[in-house]
């Protein structure tokens, strides 16, 4: 509905008169409709979750929240971590969350905002009494599994030195869970926040699992991203919208999560 401000001509007898009515509720006007955007992501609960053609997490929240206040409608693309990150890192003007800020990627995307924190943690099934892993090292002797395209990988190429045989990546992390859940994978890099969907998927519970190592390099804000090089107007557009949600609860939730478990639980996790 529009308020349109009018005046309005009267007659009487032989002189006009100017009426201001001011404020007219004149026309039922339907409001002016968002303009879209694209925006790429991945399924990855509880922050990204895809059922029933919805896409809805944590982290999409924020990013719902951040283009209703720059006057832009979300056109999701559902995509394995690889092909959203190659689609957003060759197309301009398309929108990526929730993705680590590294080296690597700093000067291909201008970095619109904060979305998630994490901290991930190299996990193995709690039944594997064969894993022993003590420090970084250790895991050379097992097979991980990680996403193609994801931060993980390179850390386990570059830091780790994780050799080539001994790394196993798939499209996504719903594969990399459910080759994980097989015992077709010895570890897997997860954040303890983050696993319940997977947990329940694979009808696990968190006493079935075993985080054996936390390393501070896995510990980190992930982020909303768009291509260098995207219009600049749509770039400054997207940063005023999220500076004027930053005091959001949908935000804060993302930004200081209460973990579900306790690290140091036994039935947790077995090193920090």
């Amino acid at each position: 509905m529009v308020a349109v401000a009018v005046q309005v001509q009267i007659k009487t007898g032989s002189r006009l008169w100017w009426q201001n009515w001011g404020l007219l509720l004149l026309f039922m006007l339907p409001p002016l409709a968002a303009e879209p955007i694209r925006v790429v992501l991945e399924v990855s609960p509880p922050h990204q979750t895809f059922d029933n053609g919805q896409v809805a997490g944590l982290s999409t929240e924020v990013v719902e929240l951040m283009l209703q206040q720059a006057g832009l409608q979300p056109r999701y693309e559902v995509y394995p971590w690889a092909r959203a990150f190659r689609l957003a890192a060759s197309t301009p003007n398309v929108l990526i969350y929730n993705m680590a800020r590294t080296p690597e990627r700093e000067g291909q995307f201008d970095w619109i905002g904060k979305v998630a924190r994490y901290q991930f943690g190299l996990l193995k099934l709690t039944s594997r009494n064969d894993i022993k892993v003590q420090q970084l090292s250790d895991i050379h002797g097992y097979v991980v599994g990680a996403q193609r395209e994801d931060f993980a990988v390179e850390w386990l190429k570059n830091v780790a030195k994780q050799p080539a045989n001994r790394l196993q990546l798939q499209p996504d992390v719903v594969e990399t869970w459910r080759l994980f859940a097989k015992g077709k994978l010895d570890l897997m890099i997860d954040d303890p926040n983050a696993i319940q969907a997977m947990l329940d998927k694979h009808q696990l519970t968190r006493a079935d699992v075993q985080f054996v190592l936390f390393v501070p390099e896995l510990e980190l804000y992930s982020w909303i991203a768009i291509k260098k090089g995207s219009d600049p107007a749509l770039v400054l557009r997207l940063r005023q919208a999220y500076a004027q949600i930053e005091g959001s609860p949908q935000l804060q939730k993302v930004l200081r999560p209460e973990l579900t478990g306790t690290l140091t639980d036994p039935a947790f996790a077995q090193a920090h």
